[in-house]
């Protein structure tokens, strides 16, 4: 009961050249489907290439006031830091396309930021000047306490000097430390 069939290479043209065709045709999807992911990768790539990851460096600064400084002094510290601040972030980080520095100031319990810098690689290249980019809070000056006097001064008045009053002492008591006893 057993049948034996032979196969015949191709079932639709039973000619022996297709039957060659056909093994080298098996073949070749092999190929193509093994290296189609490479060739629509670099199709991608050519037509489309993928986005430059840049973005803005952030850095937060704080000062503190020193003894009898004015606002101005501490303004030109302010904008000498955030120079100093937005020129090391360009060239530690070549990915940051931007820089925004944030500047803070401490003066006698209160803190408030006094400048703001934002700006880009190309702008900074071209003109590397804090005073052009920065943004400067006018309320920093009230809120710093920089225009009322200051509450304590650092030379106190003099304090009266009480001399404690004195009573009359009785000399021939016995008293534990008297000569007498």
């Amino acid at each position: 009961m057993t049948r034996s069939i032979t196969h015949q290479r191709s079932l639709i043209i039973p000619f022996p050249f297709i039957g060659q065709i056909a093994k080298k045709i098996r073949i070749f999807p092999l190929i193509v489907l093994l290296f189609s992911p490479i060739s629509v990768w670099i199709l991608t790539e050519a037509i489309a290439p993928q986005i430059v990851r840049a973005y803005t460096a952030r850095v937060d600064l704080k000062i503190d006031r020193m003894a009898d400084e004015s606002y101005e002094t501490i303004l030109r510290r302010a904008e000498a830091i955030s120079r100093a601040a937005a020129q090391r972030s360009f060239d530690t980080d070549i990915l940051a396309t931007d820089v925004s520095v944030i500047v803070t100031v401490e003066s006698d319990g209160a803190i408030a930021p006094i400048l703001s810098l934002e700006v880009s690689r190309q702008q900074w290249r071209a003109r590397p000047d804090p005073k052009r980019w920065a943004t400067y809070f006018k309320t920093a000056r009230s809120l710093l306490l920089f225009d009322t006097p200051p509450a304590i001064s650092n030379t106190a008045p003099a304090a009266p000097i009480i001399e404690p009053a004195t009573t009359p002492t009785n000399t021939t008591d016995n008293a534990p430390n008297s000569p007498a006893n």
